[in-house]
């Protein structure tokens, strides 16, 4: 790579909660000059195969990635998984799975905002929602503005949809690590201070967690993020050399539904590019 903090791992298209096609991300990429990135949907990889298809001579170097919802009794996970083979049984068993959970948290959903806020939609409306490939709370939000029951969606989501009170099941990261292992893939911890809402981990408990994910298999953690504070960052960092772990860099692009661009890692302001990073890019022969 003529530029390794030129790169991208962590975006999403149409097929979780992005506004961009996958094709329509691979413009963007191209347009934003970087060199490596990986699609990173949640719970799904339909959209790498779309993105590897429409690839040209000359076009930056794709990663094959997914970035899994994962919890235990330690709390909640973002699992990503990176250079895995997407036609391995153990990557497709998580991707089913982790599919199955997501339906079924969006027919709770669906009947919690109708029992609680009296919300509902044609159903019509819900066949289109439940065809899509991984539906979610944005989709859910932009039904509730189209039909009155929020000026927009971030109010939707917040005011109501966040305060449904929904029973959902997750998958255990042992299994999503497991998965991504098995496959060939290298499974990172994203966004490793953020937990469930507006949680902060840090300092002792982020050594508890790393501890307790690194038994399963865990080999790298994101430590460029765009959410990311400097001090987050660079404890991040701190833990990656601690725990031997790889270093990865990500936006969290979303399109649309959230205010974050493309390429917008923090890695372009580092100082020096750290080790964990440069040995990740080695192992997925970026180098």
């Amino acid at each position: 790579m003529k530029d390794i903090r030129n790169i991208d791992l962590h975006m999403h298209s149409t097929v979780s909660d992005g506004t961009d096609t996958p094709e329509e991300l691979l413009g963007r990429v191209r347009e934003a000059g970087l060199e490596l990135f990986a699609l990173t949907d949640h719970d799904a990889i339909k959209g790498v195969a779309g993105i590897r298809k429409a690839l040209r001579a000359g076009d930056p170097q794709l990663l094959s990635g997914v970035e899994f919802s994962c919890k235990d009794e330690g709390g909640k996970y973002h699992i990503l998984g990176y250079r895995f083979d997407p036609d391995n049984p153990a990557i497709l068993d998580v991707v089913g799975a982790g599919h199955r959970l997501r339906m079924d948290k969006v027919m709770k959903r669906l009947d919690a905002l109708r029992d609680e806020f009296q919300v509902t939609f044609p159903e019509e409306e819900i066949r289109r929602l439940l065809s899509l490939d991984n539906p979610g709370k944005p989709h859910i939000g932009n039904l509730m503005v189209k039909y009155g029951y929020a000026r927009t969606k971030e109010e939707a989501i917040r005011e109501k949809i966040n305060k449904a009170h929904v029973r959902s099941e997750y998958i255990r990261p042992e299994t999503a690590i497991r998965g991504i292992l098995g496959s060939g893939g290298i499974p990172v911890l994203a966004h490793p201070a953020f937990g469930s809402g507006d949680e902060i981990i840090v300092g002792g408990a982020m050594e508890e967690r790393l501890r307790h994910l690194t038994a399963f298999g865990l080999q790298g953690v994101e430590a460029f993020y765009s959410g990311f504070s400097p001090r987050l960052r660079e404890e991040t960092l701190a833990f990656a050399k601690q725990f031997g772990l790889y270093v990865t860099a990500g936006s969290d692009y979303h399109g649309r539904n959230k205010l974050v661009a493309l390429g917008d890692t923090e890695l372009p302001q580092a100082e020096t590019v750290p080790d964990g990073l440069l040995r990740f890019l080695e192992a997925v022969q970026a180098v």
